[in-house]
């Protein structure tokens, strides 16, 4: 009797060492590395950034061509998207990627463009940015149609009367971090970081030839003035390229304007922290597409998702840039 409690006493010692062994590996900071603070990334524009990519198969719309679910049942396409589906067949819902879009909040999936039956960049952007990073993401998008740089979206240092979406965005944005909380209840409050910004805009800008000639300077200084209200120096900046009719664009304004986003990237002052990224690629022609609305990229989703993931893959660049 006295040698089994005596086995027994030893059972129960060599477990706890075991048990102790495991905690102490499972806290290991090489194991198990703790997370650091939400990453936040703005993405701002008119109304391609709000986005009209359309989610549905719609046998009504050029037999469903250029939408979402087409785009994911393509064999050319299934390697690069198959994330974008649960296994359940839905739409997959991002735990480790929330949005904030105005009155719509949550996990990140379809349905936040200009309908809930539509997509804009973001959803590409956040399944890229989401993939890459181990923290959790916050997507802010603030986007209104219809806007221009030159008078809407004007930042301070361009002169003149401040454009009253640009006094807006820098408002919401604050109103969102200022309180996460309240927003995604299940934020632990363990800080935040703003990890970058996303521009697709300029429509309004290349219909007006006076905005269009200032276009790379209100662009540099929006990116300025950005960075001093936002008090972050060096945040990262993309540029998505105004490439409506892709390669086959002719229009001088159009042209002179896709040149102008282009050339902010190039300045000296933003080496490293602002990239442009050419949307030409993307575009699909009315016959691949679910409309002819050559502005809205003709509402093909996979044009607004390769543009969202192009983004976010420049942004990824720009940030490993700023951590060497």
């Amino acid at each position: 009797m006295t040698g089994l409690k005596t086995r027994l006493a030893m059972m129960v010692a060599l477990l706890t060492v075991f048990t102790a062994s495991l905690k102490t590996f499972a806290d290991s900071p090489a194991e198990q590395p703790a997370q650091g603070p939400l990453k936040v990334f703005i993405l701002a524009g008119q109304s391609n950034m709000v986005g009209a990519g359309v989610v549905p198969l719609d046998p009504n719309r050029n037999d469903g061509r250029g939408s979402l679910e087409a785009m994911v049942k393509d064999p050319k396409m299934a390697a690069r998207t198959k994330h974008l589906v649960a296994t359940d067949g839905h739409w997959a819902v991002r735990d480790d990627v929330w949005i904030w879009y105005f009155d719509r909040k949550g996990k990140l999936t379809t349905g936040y463009g200009s309908r809930d039956t539509m997509i804009g960049p973001e959803f590409g952007f956040g399944h890229t940015v989401g993939e890459a990073l181990n923290e959790q993401v916050l997507l802010i998008k603030i986007a209104w149609g219809g806007k221009s740089l030159a008078v809407d979206f004007r930042p301070p240092s361009s002169g003149g009367e401040v454009g009253p979406y640009y006094t807006q965005l820098m408002q919401h944005v604050r109103e969102v971090l200022g309180d996460i909380q309240s927003h995604f209840p299940q934020y632990d409050g363990r800080g935040y970081e703003l990890a970058g910004f996303g521009w697709h805009q300029g429509w309004n800008d290349r219909i007006n030839q006076a905005h269009n000639d200032a276009y790379e300077e209100n662009m540099s200084n929006f990116i300025r003035d950005v960075r001093k209200e936002l008090k972050a120096p060096e945040l990262p900046f993309v540029i998505a390229e105004t490439g409506m009719s892709g390669h086959e664009e002719k229009h001088p304004r159009a042209l002179s304007l896709m040149r102008a986003q282009a050339a902010v990237a190039e300045r000296d002052e933003f080496q490293g922290n602002v990239a442009f990224v050419g949307t030409k690629d993307f575009y699909r022609p009315k016959d691949q597409s679910p409309s002819g609305q050559a502005y809205h990229w003709n509402n093909n989703a996979e044009t607004y998702y390769l543009i969202g993931d192009a983004m976010g893959a420049a942004m990824l660049d720009l940030m490993q840039d700023a951590d060497e």
